[in-house]
């Protein structure tokens, strides 16, 4: 058999050479720590100077250093395999180790911290990875291929749907089969060739020698005397190590000292803070006046509050604020069938419409007005710096009233009794064109929906905006009993997950939209390994989901955070300063000179 080498990296040293090529920042740090972010041209020199990593070696750091996180949401396990929220997923991020990782642009790496060498077989079938051999577990146990094989049998096994549906549901289905051939040896056999195949790894690993006996006599991983206690002190691999956690308030975990040491020598990076304690304050403004009177450390902000909340002395006494674009994209989704999918929708099953729809909206009053002149404009499901977006992409779009009402007529929506409405004969009726807008309860969505009711009433289209709670518009959405809807996604770890989307019949593809060419180019791009080819067949996708306007795009999302003026290393990715590798590992507070 035939082996391709994979990509082995440590990803501090990515991004170490991803910020060489960016420009030198034009201020220091305590200059940039006098400034107000309050246009682009601030929150690059901000961004800049306060995103220089540590130095290499590790010198210049407060290794004594605490930190004090936020999180909108409470713990809901410290079973990695329970993962079902941000939260968790920053605790999993914390404490847990996994063989693959991805970097800023999410691309797959597997992390020089854990693996030796990792090869996959020419046919794309077979993975096969080699584990450095001085890891061990939070209770001095060694981190082994058994464990590894251990983990993903217990996912891949037949109750793991039942018990563990987020993880079990995320392409490990396409996992034939997993075997460790000794201590550091682990083997990954798949049904397919798939460019997928790596991102459906990327999980935290359990301990063996803790679940294997256990799992046997409470399958739920969570009803058991034992499994209660290890949820309460659960065994890690990770940097970080399990102290303490109050429901509903926090939980804290400490520098793990057999992390980074292994016999007495230092075998990686020593973690940054001796501490870090995350904050559950599920309220964003009693979380800001937190971050402001220092009891935490760092937050995400919404636009609200960075346009309006921190710009005082109350703020930057304490902290400074920057934004980054997020491959994050909303947009009004259209339903194209009615609900129950035999027949398309009178209103927005012909194109024309949609069309109609896209070039009645004012964009520029959305960007400039709306969201504070914060966002870009959309320019369809992918975003402008993904490696998969066209290098030919669609121009942005502009308000074009007459347009609008062109394709309007084109499409028979015409005003025949002259009352200023438009409508339609429709099973021998004539039909008003009406409908309802569904959004969420924010700000933003009810002023943006608001705006397009007030579009579309120049062009004699009736919307109805209705503020929808969450839970009552996701089961709006999957049963399709809506016209419309404002709504929006964040960026997968890989593009093909946009087939759950805009795949026929997908399980999120809320608008019931359908295109063979699209289908089978999601087909195409989940089988091609290679790179190039791959973002071909995705800016294929971009271009034509735009042709036939599923969804109106509106914005592209950015990250808005606020950091204490203690912190540095933050720097931004696809999904914000956290959800890639490094993340939150190149966060760190200076020394003080002597």
């Amino acid at each position: 058999m035939k082996w391709n080498d994979g990509r082995i990296a440590d990803g501090m040293t990515l991004l170490r050479e991803e910020k060489a090529s960016e420009p030198a920042p034009t201020v220091t740090a305590e200059e940039a720590l006098k400034l107000r972010n309050d246009s682009p041209e601030n929150n690059a020199k901000i961004l800049a100077a306060l995103g220089v990593l540590q130095p290499e070696g590790g010198q210049g750091v407060d290794y004594e250093a605490k930190m004090v996180r936020h999180a909108g949401g409470d713990l809901n396990s410290t079973n990695p395999l329970f993962s079902s929220s941000v939260t968790d997923g920053e605790f999993a991020d914390l404490t847990g180790l996994a063989i693959m990782s991805f970097d800023r642009q999410l691309k797959n790496f597997a992390p020089k911290d854990v693996v030796v060498s990792w090869q996959t077989s020419e046919d794309g079938l077979v993975d096969r990875f080699v584990l450095r051999d001085d890891i061990t577990w939070s209770d001095g146990k060694p981190f082994t291929a058994y464990d590894v094989e251990f983990t993903f049998k217990l996912i891949m096994s037949d109750h793991a749907l039942l018990v563990i549906p987020a993880i079990r549901g995320s392409g490990t289905d396409q996992i034939k089969a997993i075997k460790a051939y000794d201590d550091h040896t682990v083997v990954i056999f798949h049904k397919e060739a798939l460019a997928t195949n790596i991102t459906n790894i990327n999980f935290p690993i359990l301990p063996k020698h803790v679940y294997e006996k256990s799992v046997a006599e409470d399958p739920s991983l969570k009803r058991s005397a034992y499994h209660t206690e290890q949820e309460a002190k659960p065994v890690t691999a990770g940097a970080y190590e399990y102290v303490s956690r109050k429901r509903g308030e926090e939980f804290v975990v400490r520098r793990r000292e057999s992390y980074y040491m292994h016999d007495g020598k230092q075998v990686r990076d020593k973690p940054n803070f001796a501490e870090v304690r995350v904050k559950t304050i599920e309220d964003l403004n009693t979380a800001l006046l937190a971050l402001k009177s220092g009891d935490i450390q760092q937050m995400e902000l919404r636009a609200e509050q960075w346009a309006g909340q921190t710009n005082g002395d109350d703020f930057y006494a304490k902290n400074t604020k920057v934004t980054a674009p997020e491959w994050t994209e909303f947009h009004i989704e259209w339903n194209q069938r009615t609900a129950d999918g035999k027949s398309p929708s009178p209103l927005f099953g012909d194109s024309r419409v949609r069309w109609a729809m896209t070039y009645a909206f004012d964009y520029d009053e959305l960007i400039n007005t709306i969201t504070h002149g914060l966002y870009q404009q959309g320019q369809g499901t992918f975003h402008p710096t993904a490696w998969m977006f066209p290098k030919n992409p669609p121009e942005l779009m502009k308000q074009n009233l007459d347009k609008a009402e062109d394709l309007l007529e084109e499409a028979g929506w015409t005003d025949s009794d002259g009352d200023g409405i438009r409508d339609k004969e429709i099973n021998g009726q004539i039909v008003p064109f009406e409908f309802q807008l569904m959004t969420s309860q924010t700000e933003t969505g009810i002023q943006t929906a608001t705006l397009m009711k007030e579009c579309l009433e120049q062009i004699g289209v009736i919307a109805n905006v209705k503020p929808t709670e969450f839970v009552v518009m996701q089961d709006k959405l999957l049963k399709h009993e809506f016209d419309a809807c404002l709504g929006g996604w964040g960026a997968g770890t890989d593009p093909s997950m946009q087939s759950n989307i805009y795949g026929t019949g997908a399980q999120r593809n809320y608008g019931q939209y359908s295109n063979p060419k699209v289908d089978k180019l999601f087909e195409q791009g989940l089988r091609e390994l290679d790179p190039a080819k791959r973002a071909e067949i995705y800016g294929a996708i971009h271009l034509q989901l735009w042709e036939d306007q599923p969804v109106t795009w509106l914005f592209y999302r950015n990250a808005f955070f606020g950091f204490n003026k203690s912190l540095r290393g933050y720097n931004f990715g696809a999904l914000g300063p956290f959800k890639y590798n490094p993340g939150f590992t190149s966060l760190f507070v200076p020394a003080a000179t002597p």
